[in-house]
């Protein structure tokens, strides 16, 4: 049975997360604001047909009171189909509390082992959209790689922006990029929003490039799969037990290279995302009177369809006057 199914029930958890957590917007609460977008979508999550189980979560389930690793989701009867469900409820926590661009809630699911349980570690990645996919080298110098995509994309290097996590660790990189005379974009979280603006033509964005979040890159690769973009990606060992926990989720090889097809393996892919605060792909949620509207993304592999969807959520108020 196909989940697209439960395209828009899936679509549903992404913006009841959002509007949950738009409305900690600025409040400089990161906790707090994670915690009600957790508590939205695990609620709206519970009653759908499926026999759902996170792969990628908020954590272990001593460290996670709702949406851990491994938890059950759903009305589990044996015809309803096996989901794995990856989710990130607020994606840029820091961006939420301080009222800055780019926070997202986002979910990704599909058929059962669609979605590598990845390790809550770190990943170096590059992400290019599908011009460039297949041609791009994790261990190639940055030159290198930038004149392919430039070459694939029929621009120059210096017109190409690439985005950058500005992180101390990537002063290296950053420093290669400038030596290759691209332009650079620095952003202080969210790259999973910046993976999803390489794969789409408009955005002024070509490459991602650097370190960020494993349970992300599963995420962006279930995009990308969606949008045609390319991926290649290494975990990375930063902590003691790292290389045990990866193994114990059955990654045998901790220095494998993954493509976005690695991550995200799966035939039938749903990837939603509703924006929080504005950005490059999504307005954030906006309040009025008496609801609230949404912007957010839908995207299906297997019916190879994109959906940008706005939608207004009512109050009981017979009354009530929608905003545009």
């Amino acid at each position: 049975m196909s989940i697209e199914m439960l395209s828009k029930d899936f679509l549903r958890v992404a913006e009841l997360a959002a509007i949950a957590c738009a409305r900690t917007m600025g409040q400089g609460d990161r906790s707090g604001s994670d915690a009600v977008a957790v508590e939205a979508m695990r609620k709206a999550m519970d009653p759908l047909h499926m026999q759902g189980t996170i792969v990628i979560g908020e954590g272990e389930r001593d460290e996670a009171p709702m949406l851990y690793i491994g938890e059950k989701l759903g009305r589990g009867r044996p015809d309803d189909p096996q989901v794995d469900i990856a989710v990130d409820p607020l994606e840029g926590t820091n961006l939420c509390a301080t009222g800055a661009s780019n926070a997202i809630a986002v979910l990704a699911a599909s058929n059962k082992g669609g979605l590598l349980h990845a390790p809550d570690c770190y990943m170096d990645k590059i992400i290019v959209g599908p011009s460039a996919r297949g041609a791009i080298d994790l261990d190639a110098p940055v030159i290198d790689n930038l004149r392919i995509i430039a070459e694939r994309l029929r621009r120059a290097v210096t017109d190409l922006v690439v985005i950058v996590l500005d992180r101390p660790r990537h002063q290296k990189l950053i420093d290669d990029i400038r030596r290759a005379g691209a332009r650079i974009k620095l952003i202080g979280d969210g790259d999973l929003s910046a993976g999803i603006s390489a794969a789409v033509r408009g955005t002024n964005v070509h490459v991602v490039m650097g370190t960020g979040g494993a349970p992300e890159g599963v995420l962006t690769a279930a995009a990308l799969r969606c949008l045609n973009g390319g991926m290649v990606a290494r975990l990375v060992q930063t902590k003691p037990g790292q290389e045990e926990r990866m193994r114990k989720m059955g990654i045998t090889d901790v220095n494998r290279v993954y493509t976005e097809r690695d991550l995200a393996p799966g035939d039938d892919i749903i990837f939603a995302a509703s924006g929080v605060t504005d950005g490059s792909l999504m307005r954030g949620v906006r309040f009025f009177a008496h609801g609230s509207r949404t912007s957010s993304i839908l995207m299906s592999s297997k019916e190879r369809r994109i959906r940008f969807v706005e939608s207004v959520v009512l109050d009981g108020d017979p009354n009530v006057i929608v905003e545009f």
